[in-house]
């Protein structure tokens, strides 16, 4: 067993860990576990599979990892979580796999940072760059688009869709869809504007954020319904293609979303 595996951990023979992984004191690594180089996992971890982990990911103490999904109808089939690569997963969180009711796997993009006491339910699909704050939870299929942040216990109702760059308050429930760079607040989720603070940190210019409040405004403010707003908005979008992604995250919705 390499050096910088602790003896008391336990490995399945069928597991696949790179040689510089790093696994410690009282892990248990399961069956179909595959890790990818670089990471590092703390002691009291518990990996079940098939779960996939990608190259440089940091996983702390007691945290469970691609264990049973919590749903009623799972009658242990072999599904699947991916998780990429350069993520952090903090203390006490919870990744569960996917059902066969959805597309049978968990995925979790790349250089996310997951706080502790995180759960992330079955056949959640998240992107990459996103901030999950402490106690955040996460409700059965959820897609989550890029740089997206739950601030502190925020959560998403199964089937949700939260669009990229969005931004969920602290203690905000989401029961509808937000589409992307909104700001959402309360429970249940109300629009509080769009993300400018987050956008201006990733590079967007003065000319994109107005481009984008203008798309607010005519679907939050201008009362049209929801139909008219879009067809207005993808006509904008034609010169506009920082609109591309709010303009889909609206035609994409199957619950409605927030207004």
């Amino acid at each position: 067993m390499s050096d910088r595996i602790h003896s008391t951990a336990v490995i399945s023979d069928s597991a696949k860990i790179a040689e510089d992984v790093e696994i410690g004191a009282f892990c248990v690594i399961g069956d179909d576990v595959e890790i990818g180089g670089g990471t590092r996992i703390g002691s009291h971890v518990v990996i079940s599979g098939p779960t996939t982990i990608g190259e440089d990911n940091r996983i702390y103490q007691f945290a469970s990892v691609g264990d049973d999904p919590q749903d009623k109808k799972y009658r242990d089939e072999a599904t699947k979580l991916f998780i990429g690569d350069r993520n952090t997963i903090r203390e006490y969180c919870t990744i569960s796999r996917g059902t066969v009711q959805g597309e049978g796997c968990t995925r979790l993009g790349d250089d996310n940072w997951i706080m502790a006491y995180v759960h992330i339910a079955h056949d959640c699909i998240i992107g990459s760059q996103c901030i999950m704050a402490n106690n955040a939870t996460l409700a059965g299929h959820v897609t989550v688009g890029d740089y997206v942040i739950f601030a502190g216990f925020s959560g998403a109702h199964q089937f949700c869709k939260i669009g990229a760059h969005a931004f969920l308050g602290m203690y905000c429930g989401a029961n509808r869809d937000v589409p992307a760079y909104l700001m959402v607040a309360g429970v249940p989720a109300r629009p509080r504007g769009i993300n400018s603070e987050g956008l201006k940190r990733r590079g967007f210019d003065a000319d994109q954020l107005r481009d984008i409040k203008n798309a607010y405004r005519i679907v939050y403010r201008q009362r049209k319904k929801l139909h008219a707003a879009i067809d207005e908005i993808a006509v904008l979008a034609k010169d506009q293609p920082v609109l591309d992604i709010f303009l889909e995250s609206l035609r994409s919705s199957e619950r409605g979303v927030v207004r």
